[in-house]
């Protein structure tokens, strides 16, 4: 290589490293000392974080589904004779109680039917008293031999075939009489009137395909939800000490529409879906469950006594399953492995083990966490104090401090 080719290339390191250096001499708190100061001072500043205990009480445990309410009866009304629908006495969507007239059909015919027949037994009945009269007859001429043993035997059967007559007449008056109080259609039960389906002045047929109007009954109503095969050995445990509790929820959970107890869980398992069907009842006083309406169902089966409970924001998850920070009596946190056993109410967790009465999680502030950590605990609510020096001299001036840290979870 040439002699000024060398030059050339120390010149051009001489150059870098004169850069360098002045880059390096003009950047703040870059001495070796202030550095490592720097460094040690962030690894040992304590992490604010909010911290609550343990707490030891009595979870129910709940399972959740998704219920169909279901009225506890339907009926259609339908008329049982035919003729011309002469009046309507319902309004749709009223509730009607058992019992009530709902609609009439023409009597006309039918009274007419009820006529005939009444007639019919008072000529049979006439002709019985007759036949009767010459039986009695018969019967004492027969000791005086004035009439044979012949006529007195077809006498007798003579007022036999009359009583008989007679019998079918009264059962003609009954059936007519029935067909007549048919033409007057009250309800079978309570319950609300949907909308009518056929109007005034049609003729309407026996046991039509469409019938009158149709009732369902709402008090009280039912609400049919299923639950995965896994737990039918602990609902049906449950069943058979005492008729678990169930509540009805809107589709987002945030109100009540009713308290329930569990009435039958059904006798085979859904090979197909594996669950199985469960019918629970609830007094619906206020009408808030409505047929055929979608809700959220949490089903009661059991109660842990003294059951372990943290808040659900302590709960962490990673690759080996749950955990949570604890905190140690040294100020310092370790992660601790858990298992659940279920929700307890809406924002806690029941622990299955891991934990022990006493013990204090870490609620908010996991994120700036790892296993050894320093941490200023916080009671729920309570704000982080001052983390350095320029925020001790703003709170000396009245000013606002700079937190050390934002809180959360």
């Amino acid at each position: 290589m040439s002699r000024w080719k060398i030059a050339l290339v120390l010149v051009g390191l001489v150059v870098l490293v004169a850069v360098g250096w002045r880059l390096l001499g003009s950047s703040p708190g870059t001495q070796p000392g202030a550095r490592g100061a720097g460094a040690r001072g962030n690894s040992d500043a304590p992490v604010p974080v909010t911290v609550v205990p343990v707490e030891q009480k009595d979870v129910p445990v709940y399972l959740t589904a998704l219920g169909t309410v279901q009225a506890l009866n339907t009926v259609t009304v339908n008329a049982q004779v035919g003729g011309q629908l002469k009046a309507l006495h319902f309004a749709e969507g009223d509730e009607i109680q058992q019992g009530a007239l709902i609609a009439e059909i023409d009597p006309r015919t039918y009274q007419a039917a009820l006529d005939q027949a009444v007639a019919k037994k008072a000529q049979d009945a006439a002709q019985l008293s007759a036949s009767r009269s010459t039986l009695k007859r018969y019967e004492e001429l027969i000791v005086k031999h004035f009439v044979s043993g012949q006529d007195l035997e077809n006498q007798r059967q003579t007022v036999r075939q009359q009583e008989a007559l007679v019998a079918a007449d009264e059962a003609a008056i009954a059936s007519a009489r029935t067909q007549l109080g048919y033409t007057r259609i009250t309800a079978p039960i309570g319950g609300i009137a949907g909308i009518r389906q056929v109007d005034v002045g049609n003729l309407i047929t026996a046991n039509g395909s469409t019938g009158i109007v149709t009732l369902t009954q709402v008090h009280p109503i039912n609400v049919m939800f299923t639950l995965p095969e896994q737990f039918l050995a602990e609902v049906r445990s449950g069943q058979s000490e005492a008729q678990l509790p169930v509540t009805a929820l809107d589709r987002s959970d945030a109100h009540s529409l009713g308290q329930g107890v569990l009435k039958v869980i059904d006798n085979q398992i859904d090979t197909t879906t594996g669950t199985f069907k469960l019918k629970s009842e609830f007094p619906n006083a206020d009408n808030a469950l409505w047929p055929g309406q979608f809700v959220n169902v949490r089903l009661q089966v059991r109660v842990v006594k003294n059951g372990l409970v943290v808040p659900s924001t302590a709960l962490q998850r990673g690759p080996e399953g749950s955990y949570v920070y604890a905190l140690q009596d040294d100020g310092t946190v370790a992660m601790k492995s858990i298992a659940t056993a279920g929700e307890a109410g809406d924002n806690g967790v029941l622990i299955a083990s891991g934990l022990a009465a006493g013990d204090k999680v870490v609620t908010e502030g996991q994120f700036r966490l790892k296993p050894g950590s320093k941490v200023t605990a916080l009671a729920p609510g309570e704000a982080a104090p001052p983390t350095s020096e320029e925020e001790l001299s703003k709170l000396k001036d009245g000013g606002q401090p700079h937190r050390g840290g934002r809180r959360g979870g």
